[in-house]
């Protein structure tokens, strides 16, 4: 996973020859002081999100995540995130949907903590819902709301089939210790707009695990895009969007669409052209 941090002044419209695109947001004007622990790091054009400087952080997972969902549902109004962590994939969503109202569902509270400083730092505290609780629980989300898009980036792996970590933030955000990509696709389902779309990122060698939750929610696929983190290597990852079966021609649930791999780095280690593209069009330097 590759980590997104600029540390370059806030204020500055220009980095290294970019032009930072945008909305400035209130926390430009009104530097806040870090405490130990806790950084403030660039994620689109002038918004910034809080992390812990030891436990998860933002990844190319979160980035990507936000833009295919954007990118294939460009004039969402209502957007759902589960399991949203620090916020990043909402706040790089929130970014690219300016006039989109979120809700967004963390069950962890010093995740919750450093989301609402983020949303406070970036101005969006009028769109921008943050739930605190296990999204599986009836009572965070009503049975009638409804998302024209749903976001999620799911822990990848059953706990005990991997090293755990040095951090609890980074274990909950690892391991399925508050649902699966099961629990990710029966919600998204159940609160998807007519229409509407839910987009998520998986390990690519799971592929069995996230046809079947699809299956079972209802879901029918329409595209997807394998990730490839480094040149001629197999993918680690896909990107997903579905529909609900319900709302689409029979004969269209029978035809998803395969992209061709989006790489991140050349063989060379440099960050590949298009996934440059990709940066730029989330308010972020390539």
């Amino acid at each position: 996973m590759v980590r997104g941090v600029m540390t370059h002044d806030p204020a500055s419209s220009h980095f290294k020859g970019w032009a930072k695109p945008g909305p400035v947001p209130p926390g430009v004007q009104q530097p806040p002081e870090l405490e130990a622990g806790v950084t403030l790091d660039a994620i689109s054009g002038y918004f910034r999100v809080f992390q812990l400087r030891k436990g998860h952080r933002f990844s190319t997972d979160d980035v990507l995540t936000a833009w295919y969902g954007t990118t294939w549902a460009p004039t969402a109004r209502t957007v759902l995130d589960l399991g949203s962590g620090i916020g990043s994939v909402g706040m790089i969503a929130a970014w690219r949907l300016p006039g989109a109202k979120f809700v967004t569902v963390e069950a962890q509270t010093q995740s919750v903590a450093l989301a609402r400083r983020s949303a406070c730092y970036n101005g969006l505290e009028a769109r921008y819902e943050i739930r605190a609780g296990d999204f599986r629980d009836p009572a965070i989300l009503r049975a009638e709301e409804r998302f024209e898009l749903v976001l999620g980036s799911p822990p990848y792996f059953p706990e005990g089939t991997g090293v755990v970590g040095d951090h609890p933030q980074k274990i909950a955000c690892r391991f399925e210790q508050r649902g699966s990509i099961v629990d990710y696709c029966r919600v998204a389902s159940e609160h998807l707009a007519p229409g509407g779309w839910f987009a998520c990122v998986f390990p690519d060698a799971q592929r069995t695990r996230v046809d079947e939750a699809a299956h079972q929610a209802g879901l029918s696929l329409v595209r997807s895009r394998p990730v490839v983190l480094r040149e001629d290597e197999p993918p680690l990852l896909s990107l997903f969007a579905w529909v609900r079966a319900i709302d689409l021609p029979p004969a269209f649930r029978r035809q998803p669409w395969t992209e061709p791999p989006l790489i991140i780095r050349d063989r060379q280690g440099r960050v590949h052209p298009e996934y440059s593209a990709v940066k730029l069009s989330i308010g972020f330097p390539p």
